[in-house]
């Protein structure tokens, strides 16, 4: 699949870039445009695109018409054969737009000085379009193209006429021979409807039958000789026809270069105007393009969004932050963020504007995607076997030039094991140095977000009250799928949706353990085996007791266990057993507070990361304090002190 023009939807860009083009050739062109890959010629295509918007802007569209088989018909003319009366009306059509342009172009001067330039080139075709305008009337040549022409012509109205004149005399000397008292015109030749039963009383050549058979289209012998005569006129007429042909022909294939020099300018003049249309049709501006492996994106819009406002995206990362990491509720418009990043990237490396207003965006070297769900029956593809054979197919090329976009990565398969795969992938992303924009619901690659360095995460806003999303990004902080406020809103149950929390973050007991809000969910309508054993009447709601709290929580959190603090959720190390009030020493990157051990997860146990003799003041002592504390361990030492920064 190609990632540009169907996951990113390039290819109706190239169709709308074709609607605005006038020949076959710039067409083509776009039909096979690709990005450049040099950053100089990429801003001189964008150069020429702000070029042709200024002019657009400032004069209108310019002058138009048909380009299409110019260029064979003066091949064929260079080539000695003669071209006929059409296509030699259209040489003069296409020499009438020539003067038209080149009007046009002269005004463009001050505007736009490189498009005016191609003015200066293009070489007038004035003597040739009067000739063939003197000679040529639409597809016929005219009377006074020469002098014998006309001659022949005017014995040809004689002939006939006297042709006519005959026939009527027939046909009104006798007129029960005649089904018809009209001259009939049949193949070519002059004929009198006669009656079959009187075939022998008109002398001549039957021409041709009616459907009935019942009447007999004669030419008269009377008339043999004006009709012979007639056509020997209407030979000479051809001859002469053809030389007056054959000499237009002529003057064409002698201007042939200078044809063949307006086609090639106008052909590129209608491609850089194409570009200025899309341009003016999107309300579209001029991108920047760096080598810095940056981008900025400002009030950015996708160009395919129809909506009469569209909410902009706006976007930097590069530098320092080689990736995003983009979450938040289902069609709240992560893929669209994506496809924009993406979309605005290519268009600007084809020399194209860019729907938004101000665009700073790094020339790639390569764009990869992994974008929809890419099933195919055909091939016998879930959508994980889809994602997995982009994704091993991104990870085989992508190097620090490239750019990334994987929407819903590690989806469509077992989450712990999806959540895996793309915690893999996109370390392997960071280590290869490339941009990269992903979506995704899983928590736990939102906590890698928020602990890789070189990475960040976003998020599309939500309106928890509407229930509607906002579609607007937000970078620097993770977003929610609001799966269950969705659905407690739209009236789920309650008892379902503690269920399904606790389902969701890994609560699976069923006997009140701690979940991520802060709670302590006991499951209703549902006993535990030994509950049911012991029967209704026996079961008895746990009570904790102050007294057991503080060992209770000591046990669940120890010095050096890996945490996820809520509802930040950011990832921390105890540094502290809890307190009295049941408060835990949490370090969040380097930071010591103390929190409440209901805002607690563990993530991983101090046991599994360390060493039992591990010396945990290496992590959370300042070498300030280490030193002090060696030392007083040895011996008094005054003046010595041992100090603590806390939130």
């Amino acid at each position: 699949m190609n990632d540009i023009d169907e996951m990113l939807e390039f290819n109706q860009i190239k169709e709308w870039l074709k609607e605005a083009a006038g020949c076959e050739r710039s067409r083509r062109r776009f039909e096979e445009m690709k990005p450049f890959w040099e950053q100089d010629r990429a801003e001189a295509a964008i150069c020429e695109t702000t070029e042709a918007r200024r002019v657009l802007d400032a004069f209108g569209t310019p002058p138009a018409g048909s380009m299409d088989g110019i260029r064979e018909t003066v091949q064929k003319a260079g080539m000695g054969g003669m071209l006929s009366a059409r296509e030699l009306n259209e040489i003069r059509q296409f020499a009438v737009l020539v003067a038209r342009l080149v009007r046009y172009l002269k005004r463009c001067g001050d505007t736009a000085p490189g498009i005016a330039g191609f003015g200066n080139g293009m070489e007038e075709l004035t003597p040739l379009q009067e000739e063939i305008e003197r000679c040529i009337r639409g597809e016929r040549v005219e009377d006074d193209a020469s002098r014998e022409l006309r001659i022949i012509r005017r014995r040809q109205e004689q002939t006939e006429s006297q042709i006519k004149m005959k026939l009527d005399g027939i046909l009104r000397g006798s007129k029960a021979y005649f089904s018809e008292s009209f001259v009939s015109a049949r193949n070519g030749r002059y004929t009198l409807p006669v009656k079959r039963e009187y075939k022998g009383k008109v002398p001549g050549s039957v021409i041709d039958i009616s459907s009935t058979g019942a009447t007999l289209f004669i030419e008269p012998s009377a008339v043999a000789k004006l009709t012979e005569e007639l056509e020997r006129l209407k030979v000479e007429e051809e001859n002469e026809e053809k030389i007056i042909l054959y000499t237009l022909s002529a003057m064409v294939g002698d201007t042939q270069d200078g044809i063949m020099r307006n086609l090639d300018y106008m052909e590129e003049l209608d491609f850089i105007f194409a570009k200025g249309k899309l341009s003016v049709s999107m309300r579209a501006s001029a991108p920047r393009l760096n080598t810095c492996r940056r981008i900025l994106i400002k009030n950015g819009r996708h160009p395919l969004l129809s909506g009469e406002k569209p909410v902009p995206l706006n976007i930097r990362f590069g530098d320092e932050i080689r990736g995003v990491i983009i979450t938040g509720p289902n069609t709240g418009g992560k893929t669209v963020a994506l496809k924009t990043v993406g979309l605005l990237s290519v268009m600007a490396q084809c020399g194209l504007h860019v729907p938004c207003e101000e665009a700073d965006l790094a020339m790639h070297a390569d764009v990869f995607c992994d974008v929809g769900d890419g099933q195919s029956i055909h091939e016998n593809l879930s959508t994980f076997s889809s994602h997995i054979r982009n994704v091993i197919r991104i990870l085989e090329k992508a190097d620090r030039e490239s750019l990334v976009l994987m929407d819903e990565l590690g989806s469509g398969t077992d989450p712990a094991e999806g959540m895996g795969i793309a915690v893999a992938v996109l370390e392997e992303l960071q280590n290869r140095g490339c941009l990269f924009l992903v979506t995704t619901h899983y928590p736990e690659v939102k906590e890698y977000g928020n602990a890789a360095e070189g990475v960040i995460n976003a998020r599309m806003a939500f309106d928890r009250e509407s229930l509607r999303p906002l579609y607007r990004l937000e970078m620097g902080e993770s977003g929610e799928s609001c799966a269950l406020h969705i659905a407690r809103r739209l009236g789920m149950p309650e008892k379902l949706l503690e269920r399904a929390g606790r389902a969701a973050y890994g609560n699976r007991n069923r006997n009140g353990k701690q979940a991520p809000d802060g709670k302590t969910h006991v499951l209703q309508g549902e006993d535990t085996k030994e509950q049911r054993q012991e029967g209704p009447s026996r079961i008895k709601a746990r009570v904790e007791k102050p007294a057991d709290r503080k060992e209770e929580i000591a046990s669940r959190f120890r010095i050096g266990d890996s945490v996820m603090v809520y509802p930040q959720r950011k990832l921390g190390i105890v540094f502290s057993p809890a307190n009295d009030r049941g408060e835990v020493g949490v370090q969040i990157q380097r930071k010591k507070s103390y929190v409440n051990y209901k805002r607690l997860q563990l993530k991983v146990a101090a046991s599994e990361m360390y060493p039992p003799d591990y010396d945990f003041s290496i992590i959370f002592d300042t070498a300030e304090n280490r030193k002090a504390r060696h030392q007083m361990e040895r011996k008094y030492v005054p003046d010595v002190e041992i100090r603590y920064e806390e939130d």
